[in-house]
């Protein structure tokens, strides 16, 4: 398998996809395109490595249970009536992703584009939970002292050889290549430190690196190759925003590739999931039915999205809805192959265009219009 898409891992938080559909547009988003592409059903990726994690852990009330089945409870939680993925679940902190980091990590030590150098960074003096610079309380504890500690830390030095990103890194046509954020992603210090204080996450201490886990932003792109390497994929493209993608992409510079599988970015916009109400008019208008509104809102939208890849607008959704049911209407009973690989080769290298052509999108709806978990 060349391609597998797989969503940037979601951030494991109090709410449901029911009240938050648009935390699951990248979900949605990579099964669509693997379903087009005949690829199999991909796991959906989970972020549990945060400090909002840790409070909600150390605050939860009646017996304390083990970190990882609370945050396996709060996934379940996500999913109405229970229904679990058929592609399965993988989080930041599963076994495979240990090992594939910490091989990563032992990699790039050899290679020299990683250290373990003594650093002196703020800490809070109450808790010891490592700070930003500037006089904010301490998320962790809320303390407002901070003292300068020096002890060893997992840095990334300078990519001397390449820009932070560049356009091999996104998985757009030359048209779609998304310009500001290739210059933005680079306005970082060029030392980034890469351990972080945390209850939960990748422990650094077979490194020497005691009380220390591996950054989020660095767990979340080793999330996403373990996956697709389970896969046998070459190709991992993450399904992330762009506020997202130029948060973390400094911190993957030197975990984008490895053993034989490249990791991409293709980037979506977001959804006006709040003014969906607005269009049930039309949707009664044109006799839907509750898998054709599902379609439209899981399926197409998201699609849509990779086109509009800052935002989609509320009045957009009327003519939108109306060019789905177009495609609808238009699925044909055998499915044109001329047609279909050319949508198939569309995906695979970025290009958006299909999406708005009524017998490409008519068949890929009757190839994939299904597979919206």
């Amino acid at each position: 398998m060349r391609h597998l898409f797989l969503n940037g891992p979601v951030q494991n938080g109090p709410f449901t996809f029911d009240t938050r559909p648009g935390k699951a547009v990248g979900i949605h988003l990579a099964a669509a395109l693997n379903a087009i592409l005949g690829s199999p059903p991909a796991p959906h990726l989970w972020n549990t490595v945060t400090l909002a994690g840790d409070l909600r852990h150390r605050e939860a009330t009646g017996p304390r249970i083990p970190r990882r089945r609370f945050e396996a409870d709060l996934i379940e939680a996500k999913y109405s009536h229970g229904r679990s993925p058929s592609g399965g679940i993988t989080t930041d902190t599963d076994a495979e992703v240990v090992a594939l980091a910490l091989e990563m990590i032992e990699t790039n030590l050899r290679a020299g584009t990683l250290t373990i150098s003594p650093e002196t960074v703020p800490v809070c003096r109450t808790c010891g939970h490592m700070t930003g610079s500037g006089s904010h309380p301490c998320k962790a504890c809320g303390g407002t002292d901070t003292l300068n500690r020096t002890g060893l830390q997992l840095v990334a030095e300078p990519a001397k050889d390449r820009p932070v990103l560049d356009r091999s890194d996104i998985h757009a046509s030359h048209r779609q290549q998304p310009r500001h954020l290739l210059h933005t992603a680079a306005n970082l210090p060029e030392r980034l430190v890469l351990s972080r204080t945390r209850d939960h996450g990748i422990d650094l201490s077979p490194l020497g690196l005691d009380g220390l886990v591996l950054d989020p932003r660095v767990g979340v792109h080793t999330t996403v190759l373990a996956a697709a390497q389970r896969h046998r994929a070459e190709v991992a493209v993450m399904t992330i925003t762009q506020n997202a993608a130029n948060h973390i992409a400094a911190h993957g510079r030197h975990f984008r590739q490895h053993d034989g599988t490249r990791l991409q970015y293709t980037l979506h916009g977001h959804l006006p999931y709040d003014h969906m109400a607005g269009l049930q008019p039309l949707y009664e208008a044109y006799r839907s039915t509750r898998a054709l509104r599902a379609g439209f809102e899981s399926w197409f939208l998201p699609l849509f999205s990779l086109r509009a890849r800052t935002v989609t607008r509320p009045d957009q959704l009327p003519a939108l809805f109306k060019h789905y049911m177009r495609a609808h209407l238009a699925q044909p009973v055998d499915v044109d192959e001329e047609i279909i690989e050319a949508v198939r080769r569309s995906v695979e290298t970025g290009d958006t265009e299909w999406i708005t052509r009524r017998p490409a999108l008519a068949n890929a709806m009757a190839v994939g219009a299904g597979h919206y978990e």
